[in-house]
Order: structure tokens, then C-alpha cells, then sequence
């Protein structure tokens, strides 16, 4: 048996919501790897635009910079003497651009240190990662779109403290699925459109480094604007934000990113949890697509599990817990912190994963969703009226006083849960309702199909605009 388990990889055994998915490969240890030997390069090409590093230098930077290239373990084993695995990337890095051009090999991580290339690194990675998870979200909300308008005035009970209430729509409840997913969309839109900046600070936040070696390569006439031309350069190289300040300390860019993870994973988790309590088999309103072996249990042939519903909720219940672990890291000593800083690492990658694995799996859950409007229909008559006992109260109120209709009601009510007789019969037979209301009008009052408020507008109003 092979016991050699620390060399193998996470494969998503144990998070199936996010395994095969894009999001994977995308925060995966090469993709990370890759982020932070893109930042190095991007370094380097934008100290070459300011003239402080020879634009070969840079050039040849850029072309190494390649995680195929190296050994990807023996760095990740490395950093465990240093604290990050920068250190040993670098390294490596050095004698790859030595390789080629030994000249070049003095200008890499030039005036740099690690905090500032894993950093921009992760922005990087979580910049790619957001980009999949927005597609998907869009995907996702287009589906729901579509559910809404179809269902606009498709009947069914609106339940609340998982009772039944009164009539709602499936269409309403689309577009409220839908709606989560445009503010989840947004919140991470703020997030990847202006906050995910590049570092840049140097040993201890002041560039002291960096202006150095620009004031030795001859530059120190322009050292006041240095910094923020140098800023500038690097961020428009990585194609991220530029800050405000260097944040190796200030942690706002990945708690703002984690509370933005944790909303989306909720507002997918919010979907998933309905889909999972509509397709119970007593209530039986929503499947999701037929997929052949999907769904099975290995003990019970009957049965079809609802397995997109529930990789999505897996998800929903993990990220907003690890999440709040990412804005513990706010609390960082000093100018670098020894410990806070390295924790943001793997929760920052699970959360985005988990996401990418919900938002991927969220579009496939919508596009196939299937609805049963007669399984609504039959649902909704289930207590006999009793879902427009509100509605009764308000129509007899000025006839019998509010009060007395609320009592009649409720009486009328329990009445009909402990004899099961319809609710309208009970009514049509109630001596204070002779010659108040004809059987006409009291049927009209009683039909939950009549009784759905604003629904129809509320869905027109949240979808048919953008459709």
C-alpha cells in the first residue's frame, strides 16, 4: 500500500463541490505559484519603465518566469525554513534567469521582499478566480430570469416557520433567487473592480529597497515621485488596483474579499436550501435535471438525491465560518505580522474555491431546474382555504368588526384542521356570515389562486427590464 501521503495532491476528495471545476486548476499550488512569478515579472517590467532596471533584464525575467519550469514541491518543503514560500521561489527564479542571461539575475525581486510578490500574487489569483465566479453567477441569474418570467403567475404556498402562509408565485421566488445572485455579483464587482491592489512596500511599508537601488541606478533626482510612479507602473502591469497605502498590515483588500465570498456563498446557500426543502417527496414542486447515475444512494434504489442542492449548501455552511477567519487576520501587529499574515493563505484559497464550486454548480442547478405547477396546484388546496384566512379577515373586518373576524377565523380554522372539512364549507355554514357574503363572493375570497398580491408586478418589475 502506498503510505506516502504527503506527496500527493488535494485532489477535492473531501470538497466535491469544488472538484473539476475551473475555479480548481485556477487557485491551485501552480496557479499560485504562477500568480506570484507573473508578479515578479510584472516587477521587474515596470522598474524597466521607469529606467531603473535594464529593459533586457526584465525581458528575460518575463520569458523565465514560467511555473512549469520549477519544482514546485521542493519550494513548497522550503518554505518551511522560512515562514513563505517566496524565499525558495525566488531562489529558483535566479538561477533560472542566470541560466539565460547571468547579468539579468541581479535585477530579480529587486529591492522587493516576500510579502510584496505573495500578496500581489494572491490579488492575482483571486482576480482570475473572481472573473470565473462572475461568469457563473451571470449564467445563473439569466436561468433564474427565465424561471421567473415562465412562472410569473404560477400558483403556490408561501410558506413561513415551515408552515403554510399564504399564496405566493414560483415566479416571485425566482426572482428573489436571481436577485441574490445580481447583489452577490455586485458585492464581488466592487471587490475585483477597484479592490484588489498590487503591494508594494518593501522590508517594513516605506520602499525603502526600491528606492535605493533607483537612487544607485542614478535616479535620485526624482526619488520624491519615485514611489508613486513606481506604484503606478506595477499596477499597470498586473492589471490590479493601486493602493492607497502599502498594506503588508492593513488587511482591508482580503477582508473585503472574504465578506464578499461569504455573501455569495450564503445567497447560493439560500437557493440551494429551497430547492432541497421543494423537492422533498411530500412536497415534490422542484427536481432537478435528470442525470443518469446522479443522485443514487448506495443503499436505496428508489431514491434520487437532490446532489446539486447539496454540494451548493456544503459550500454555503463552510465559506462565511472560514471567512471570518480571514477578518481575524485584521488583527496584525507591527509593520508585518508573524503568524496573521501567513493564516490568510489557505483559508483565502478554500473560500474562493468553495465559491467557484458553488457559482459553477449553481448554473447547472438553475438551467435544469424543473418545475411541477400541478404538484403547486395540489399543495396549495392542501388545508382548504385555510392560506386565505388573511385575507378573509381583512374582507370581513368592516363588515364584522376586526376583531370578531379574526375570532371567526381562527375558530373557523382549527375547526377545519380537526375535521378536515374545507374551509369555505365551514364558512358558507357560519350563522354570523348569513346574508354578509354570497356563496359567489365567498368563494372568490376563498380561492388561493386569486389571492397572490402584487406577485405578478414585483416579478415584471425585478426581471422583465433586463430581460
Amino acid at each position: 500500500m502506498n503510505r506516502q501521503f504527503g506527496s500527493q495532491e488535494d485532489a477535492g476528495l473531501l470538497s466535491p463541490v469544488r472538484a473539476g471545476t475551473p475555479v480548481e486548476e485556477a487557485v491551485c499550488d501552480r496557479a499560485w505559484l504562477q500568480a506570484m512569478l507573473d508578479a515578479e515579472a510584472a516587477l521587474a517590467r515596470a522598474q524597466a519603465k521607469l529606467g531603473t532596471l535594464p529593459q533586457h533584464a526584465a525581458d528575460t525575467i518575463t520569458t523565465v518566469a514560467r511555473a512549469e519550469q520549477l519544482d514546485l514541491r521542493a519550494i513548497s518543503v522550503a518554505a518551511r525554513e522560512t515562514a513563505n514560500p517566496v524565499v525558495g521561489l525566488v531562489r529558483a527564479l535566479t538561477q533560472l534567469v542566470a541560466g539565460v542571461d547571468p547579468a539579468a539575475a541581479e535585477y530579480v525581486h529587486r529591492g522587493s521582499t516576500s510579502q510584496d510578490i505573495f500578496d500581489t500574487g494572491a490579488m492575482l489569483v483571486a482576480d482570475r478566480a473572481l472573473t470565473l465566479i462572475r461568469s457563473d453567477l451571470g449564467r445563473t441569474a439569466e436561468a433564474l430570469a427565465a424561471l421567473a418570467v415562465r412562472h410569473r403567475d404560477t400558483v403556490m404556498v408561501g410558506r413561513t416557520l415551515a408552515q403554510h402562509a399564504v399564496p405566493t408565485t414560483f415566479g416571485l421566488k425566482a426572482a428573489g433567487w436571481r436577485q441574490l445572485v445580481l447583489d452577490a455579483d455586485r458585492r464581488l464587482g466592487r471587490v475585483q473592480e477597484g479592490g484588489l491592489p498590487v503591494s508594494i512596500g518593501g522590508a517594513a511599508g516605506t520602499l525603502a529597497g526600491y528606492l535605493e537601488y533607483a537612487g544607485t541606478d542614478g535616479e535620485s533626482q526624482h526619488l520624491g515621485a519615485y514611489h508613486a510612479r513606481l506604484t503606478e507602473a506595477f499596477a499597470d502591469e498586473t492589471g490590479l488596483a493601486r493602493p492607497g497605502l502599502p498594506w503588508h498590515a492593513l488587511r482591508t483588500p482580503v477582508a473585503d474579499l472574504a465578506a464578499a465570498l461569504a455573501f455569495a456563498s450564503g445567497a447560493l446557500g439560500k437557493i440551494a436550501i429551497d430547492v432541497q426543502t421543494l423537492t422533498r417527496t411530500e412536497t415534490a414542486e422542484v427536481t432537478e435535471s435528470i442525470v443518469a447515475g446522479r443522485g443514487s444512494s448506495s443503499a436505496m434504489p428508489h431514491k434520487r438525491n437532490p446532489v446539486l442542492a447539496t454540494l451548493i449548501r456544503s459550500a454555503a455552511l463552510q465559506v462565511p465560518a472560514i471567512a471570518s477567519g480571514l477578518t481575524q487576520c485584521l488583527v496584525s501587529e507591527d509593520e508585518r505580522s508573524a503568524g496573521a499574515w501567513h493564516a490568510e493563505w489557505q483559508p483565502l484559497r478554500e473560500c474562493l474555491r468553495l465559491v467557484g464550486g458553488a457559482a459553477h454548480t449553481a448554473v447547472e442547478l438553475a438551467e435544469g431546474l424543473e418545475v411541477w405547477p400541478e404538484r403547486m396546484r395540489i399543495n396549495l388546496h392542501m388545508t382548504g382555504s385555510q392560506v386565505v384566512s388573511e385575507r378573509l379577515v381583512a374582507a370581513l373586518a368592516p363588515r364584522l368588526g376586526r376583531a370578531a373576524a379574526k375570532e371567526l377565523l381562527t375558530g373557523a380554522s382549527t375547526a377545519a384542521q380537526q375535521s378536515g372539512r374545507p374551509l369555505q364549507e365551514l364558512l358558507a355554514r357560519a350563522p354570523m356570515l348569513q346574508g354578509v357574503l354570497s356563496p359567489e363572493e365567498l368563494g372568490f375570497l376563498c380561492d388561493p389562486r386569486r389571492y397572490t398580491g402584487a406577485a405578478g408586478a414585483l416579478v415584471d418589475q425585478a426581471v422583465r427590464p433586463e430581460c
